[in-house]
């Protein structure tokens, strides 16, 4: 029952950041209001690839390791990922950077999608119970 959640979950969170990812492909300037920044000239170019790509390449890895049981290690390419883009916002922050409420939500979201995807490809990692496996010698039952 927890993996059909935890799989249920991953699912939701990759279907989320899919929406994200193709709605910047498809309008760039989406990005200048989910994430407070200006974009001007060929500038627009590098948002649609770049943070399109991080956002598409992470919901397709995490959608791939919630579906597929042998795949479950795809769970740690998102994880990388927003665990990289933490670590860059703690590095700003640390280095004096402005921060606003904006970059304390995208901190708390990259950091529960680090725990997310560690955890669920901790628990779908592991062998499940065998329903029919032999009991042990000697046990009764």
């Amino acid at each position: 029952m927890v993996n059909w959640v935890l799989r249920g979950a991953v699912l939701l969170w990759a279907l989320f950041f899919f929406l994200i990812g193709a709605r910047g492909v498809i309008d760039p300037a989406s990005y200048t209001d989910t994430f407070g920044f200006t974009i001007s000239g060929v500038a627009i170019n590098t948002l649609r690839a770049d943070l399109s790509s991080f956002f598409l390449v992470s919901a397709g890895a995490a959608a791939l390791g919630a579906l597929v049981p042998s795949w479950v290690r795809a769970l740690l390419v998102p994880a990388a990922l927003y665990g990289t883009a933490l670590a860059g916002r703690l590095i700003g922050v640390a280095m004096g950077d402005p921060t606003n409420f904006g970059i304390v939500q995208g901190m708390i979201v990259e950091a529960l999608s680090v725990l997310l995807m560690i955890g669920s490809w901790w628990v779908l990692s592991r062998p499940g119970p065998v329903a029919d496996a032999p009991a042990p010698e000697g046990s009764a039952g």
